[in-house]
């Protein structure tokens, strides 16, 4: 699989988020990453389904949805709605409906992702991967952009990599956010990453075309 560049627009002008999404997109990225952020799981608040559903409607890009909610089972309908091409949530954001909650995103015909916080083993994620699409792994503490990748992380990279071999998901997108630059893009992609989220790296800089061909 190729790598797939997800920028994330937590660092994008909230201001002219139109104009930074056609930014990345014309310089290359297929996929943008959207941060939705509750104020609760995680302590900030960003933005919510109207947003999602307005951007579906100025970017053919892959609208990949990052639940960060305590309750992601009662806003699922409503990003998918709204026009998201995959929806990630968190395992611990309520464990008991995991499953529940995958089923759901995948019956209306789009990617499914489940997430983990930096402390979370990646053993408790292991019997959902058959029903995935994508895994993110953070290598931040979910919530603030810009802040330091995580290295004690990366391991559970390549134990997703392993899970999806013996289970022969070759087509499992292993996802990485937080702190990804040039120099943590190549630690992620040796370990078996193919999606890399990417803000503040992204967005900061003088050149996005540069920066993206950077982490591929």
């Amino acid at each position: 699989m190729e790598t797939i560049i997800s920028p994330s627009i937590l660092s994008a002008d909230f201001a002219n988020l139109e104009r930074d999404i056609r930014r990345v997109t014309d310089a290359g990225a297929k996929w943008v990453h959207i941060d939705v952020m509750d104020g609760h799981f995680v302590p900030n608040i960003t933005i919510g389904a109207p947003v999602v559903k307005s951007l579906r409607k100025i970017t053919n890009a892959t609208l990949d949805v990052h639940l960060m909610i305590s309750e992601p089972q009662k806003y699922v309908k409503d990003f998918i709605a709204a026009g998201s091409d995959i929806i990630t949530f968190h395992l611990e954001a309520q464990k008991d409906l995991t499953l529940d909650i995958i089923k759901e995103i995948k019956s209306a015909d789009i990617m499914a992702g489940l997430s983990i916080k930096p402390k979370t083993p990646v053993d408790e994620i292991k019997k959902f991967i058959p029903y995935l699409d994508l895994v993110l792994i953070m290598t931040v503490e979910p919530g603030f952009g810009g802040q330091r990748f995580m290295h004690d992380c990366v391991q559970k990279i390549a134990d997703v990599k392993e899970y999806a071999r013996i289970l022969k998901k070759e087509n499992l997108y292993i996802q990485v956010d937080g702190g990804i630059n040039d120099k943590t893009a190549n630690i992620c992609k040796s370990l078996g990453a193919n999606s890399l989220v990417a803000g503040s790296y992204i967005f900061g800089s003088a050149d996005i075309a540069s920066a993206l061909k950077s982490l591929l």
